[in-house]
Order: structure tokens, then C-alpha cells, then sequence
């Protein structure tokens, strides 16, 4: 390609980029719905993208995977499939995938919403536009609810669950998993969609990938105490906040702290009744109000 058409490809390239970090576990397959529906909810004229966590989902077939993040403006990460390497491996994405003159929008679900914050401190150089965080885990969550019960189980009785769990995928021949898929997703009163859902799922249902999801989880335990006010200080006409109503991993009580904390910033308690796992069955519903906040700050662009 020229020059002369490389310049005129790249005017025609959207300004503005839509990157989604997930929760834990972190299979980007669950946003699938919610994205395709955030992409029409913005007329189609911006890319949105998903990114699994490093290690929550098995490499494709055929793909060199490494030991490190295989980019030179890296940072030497030891630990990567923790909270750390987590944000790094996010960064490293933005470095090699995005061009440095585009502007971002970052939307980040429950522990994607501490990445986020990492991320906008580690690079303040980024051209964020707005960060949303939606049932952000950001601060005290062994003293949540569901944290006081994730406690024992990933700290403490972690390593004591990996044998039965590699005993059971290890006998289930690879034409039972599917059958496991749909059988779990009843379980939970998931939408059994054998085109998202169940691929999903089995992409979870491998040893390495349980164990990283509960590795990082007791990461998520052991650190995520502290809320990070100064870098949401020094961002906060960029934040937007979603907290749920009954969220057992934020309570209320977290809203309440960081409203009173900062009565300037746009900081939103859902009333329409969401649970934390809103990608399960509100994907359609969340899509279209992200989309509707997000009309102003593109409209500025």
C-alpha cells in the first residue's frame, strides 16, 4: 500500500475505539451478546472489542503461546495471570493493536473495572475518552458478601479443589463436555445458546483455565482492599460508576462511600433491578443505556 492510500485509509478509520475488560472468569464469549448489541446501539460506527483474560481461555489451535507478553514496551511481568500481569496484558494489547492516535472508550465489568483504573494510572497517556465501570470490585472485597465466601475457598482451600476438578474433566471424554456445558448452564438458569453460551463454557471447562480464574480470585481476595482515590481523583470527569442495587460483591454501602467521597463525579445506583452477572440475561438492556450515555462524549469527538 502507498503512502497517498495508506493516509486516505486511515481518514476513513474510525476515530474512536470500545475496548470491554471482562470480570472473572474473564471468557470474552459471555460479552458476545452485550457487544453486538453495544455495536448497534452506536449506529455500527465504532469498533467494540473484547479481551479475555491472559490464561481464561485455551489458545486456538496451532498458536505459539509464550511465558511472556511478547511485546518490547512491555514491562518484565513474573506473575502473569495475576492482577498485574492482568493489567499488563491489557496494555500490551492497546501498544499493539490500536494505533497510539486513536481515542478510547474503556468499559470495564466488575474486577475489568480495577484493570481499568491500573491502566489509566500506569498510562495517563492514553486518549481516554470515558471509562465506565459497571458493578466495579475496586475496593474491600473480602468484606463483601460473596467475598467473605470466596475467602476460605480461594485462599485457603484453593490447591484442595484442583484434584476433584481434574478428576472429573480428566475422565470426561470430550463428547460428554458439552452435554457438562448445558447441564451447568440449566443449573445457574443461563440461556442454553449453543452458538455462545456452551462454547463459552467448554472454552472454561479446561484445568489450566479453572486454575487461573481461582488464582487470580484469591489475587482479587488479598488485594483489592483499597479503593484507589487518587487516581479516580485526578479522572473523575472521565469515570462513569454503575452500581447495582444488590450487588453481593459492591453493596450499597460502597456507593455510598465513594458518592459521598465524590459528590461531583457520575457516580449511578441501578434501578432496574441488574444483578452483577448482567451479561447472563440484561445484555440487551445494559447495551442500550451504555450506549446512551456514550452519545454526548462521541458526539464531542
Amino acid at each position: 500500500m502507498t503512502s497517498d492510500s495508506q493516509a486516505r485509509a486511515l481518514s476513513t478509520e474510525p476515530r474512536c475505539f470500545s475496548e470491554r475488560l471482562t470480570g472473572n472468569p474473564g471468557i470474552a464469549g459471555f460479552y458476545i451478546p452485550f457487544l453486538k448489541a453495544l455495536y448497534a446501539g452506536l449506529h455500527k460506527r465504532y469498533p467494540v472489542w473484547v479481551i479475555s483474560h491472559a490464561g481464561h481461555i485455551m489458545a486456538p489451535g496451532g498458536t505459539k503461546v509464550t511465558g511472556t507478553l511478547n511485546d518490547s514496551g512491555a514491562k518484565e511481568v513474573d506473575d502473569v495471570f495475576g492482577l498485574n500481569g492482568q493489567v499488563e496484558h491489557k496494555l500490551a494489547f492497546l501498544r499493539n493493536h490500536v494505533p497510539k492516535d486513536r481515542k478510547l472508550i474503556l468499559i470495564g465489568h466488575s474486577i475489568g473495572c480495577y484493570v481499568i483504573l491500573e491502566m489509566m494510572k500506569r498510562a495517563p497517556h492514553l486518549q481516554i475518552v470515558r471509562s465506565l465501570l459497571l458493578f466495579p470490585t475496586i475496593e474491600r472485597m473480602a468484606e463483601s458478601p460473596n467475598g467473605k465466601i470466596a475467602v476460605p475457598l480461594l485462599c485457603w482451600l484453593r490447591y484442595a479443589l484442583y484434584m476433584p476438578a481434574y478428576i472429573v474433566l480428566k475422565l470426561l471424554p470430550e463428547s460428554l463436555r458439552p452435554r457438562l456445558a448445558r447441564l451447568l448452564l440449566r443449573g445457574l438458569n443461563i440461556n442454553v445458546n449453543n452458538e455462545i453460551t456452551v462454547p463459552a463454557s467448554l472454552t472454561f471447562l479446561q484445568m489450566p483455565c479453572l486454575a487461573n480464574a481461582a488464582y487470580l480470585g484469591s489475587q482479587e481476595m488479598r488485594d483489592v482492599v483499597k479503593r484507589d482515590s487518587v487516581t479516580i481523583k485526578e479522572n473523575i470527569k472521565k469515570l462513569t460508576f454503575y452500581y447495582g442495587a444488590k450487588d453481593p460483591w459492591c453493596p450499597v454501602e460502597y456507593f455510598e462511600d465513594i458518592k459521598k467521597d465524590f459528590p461531583e463525579g457520575d457516580i449511578r445506583l441501578c434501578e432496574k433491578g441488574f444483578p452483577h452477572a448482567f451479561i447472563l440475561h440484561h445484555s440487551q438492556e445494559m447495551a442500550d443505556m451504555v450506549s446512551e450515555w456514550l452519545q454526548d462524549d462521541l458526539f464531542r469527538l
